[in-house]
């Protein structure tokens, strides 16, 4: 008797909203992916009717992406000796630019909301280096450490930090004030009020600048390398490919960074849910 009455009638609403909940889950996806298919599908019929040399179809890039960076062994992830020399040092570089930046945004983001003051002196500084356009930083950066690695690692990390910064900045002045009235009653301290109140109201706007931070960073990656200066990455290979008027390999580096871009942004997306989920059950 006790195990029928646990168990929930099939005709039940929690037993219905379980279906309806993986249908709405899966309708955006789904949507997606059909927008995406679709796309394509205007893309190559529009290319083959074209029949441009300037506009492959989409089936002739990709099957080009697969012949340059991903008809390598299993064991190598099947990443092609290419891969290895345009794929990997782009994404290093980029991860050397992004890290230190999204870390100094928060921990400058937290320091300068917590302060009024601060916040007063700090943000019209903030504003007008947000309104920089980041490319047009990159000539400073060649005079001060030349053409290389540096170069762009210290442009991509000096671009990134801004918008991790201010959205962190503002996340932490947005933390409700009952909140804080509440933890002061709880006689929390300056460090159990930062971890367990400041920071997960802050998330959202944390994950937003860490995302425009990540954008930012594929751009200047990209743009760093079409420098002289540069051996080897994706925009160094895009470089190589226009001098040699190959459309083709052209058009296949355009369609890896988006790619790159879109993977990276998802990873991000659900590092975003698992951290604002947990912050919230606190």
């Amino acid at each position: 008797m006790s195990g029928e009455a646990d168990t929930a009638p099939q005709g039940s609403p929690a037993s219905a909203s379980l279906p309806a909940r993986s249908r709405a889950a899966a309708h955006p996806a789904l949507l997606r992916w059909t927008a995406l298919v679709l796309a394509a599908g205007v893309w190559e019929w529009a290319a083959r009717a074209h029949g441009s040399v300037y506009f492959p179809p989409p089936d002739r890039i990709a099957r080009h992406v697969h012949e340059l960076w991903f008809d390598g062994p299993a064991r190598h992830l099947f990443l092609s000796s290419a891969a290895v020399n345009d794929i990997l040092p782009s994404l290093g570089r980029m991860a050397a630019g992004f890290a230190p930046a999204a870390v100094a945004g928060i921990v400058l983001g937290v320091a300068v909301g917590r302060s009024r003051r601060a916040y007063a002196l700090a943000d019209p500084v903030l504003q007008f280096a947000r309104a920089v356009p980041p490319p047009a930083l990159v000539p400073v950066f060649v005079v001060v450490f030349a053409f290389g690695t540096p170069m762009q690692i210290a442009s991509i990390a000096f671009s990134a930090v801004w918008p991790v910064l201010i959205n962190t900045a503002a996340g932490v002045r947005n933390t409700d004030p009952l909140r804080l009235d509440v933890a002061a009653v709880l006689r929390l301290n300056t460090t159990e009020r930062l971890w367990f109140l400041v920071l997960p109201s802050a998330l959202p706007r944390i994950f937003a600048g860490l995302r425009l931070s990540l954008s930012l960073s594929l751009i200047l990656m990209v743009f760093s390398e079409l420098l002289p200066g540069t051996a080897n990455g994706i925009g160094f290979t895009l470089t190589e490919a226009q001098t040699r008027s190959d459309l083709l390999t052209v058009w296949a580096a355009l369609v890896l960074l988006g790619a790159l871009g879109y993977l990276l942004n998802t990873g991000l997306l659900v590092i975003e849910k698992r951290m604002i989920g947990r912050g919230r059950a606190t």
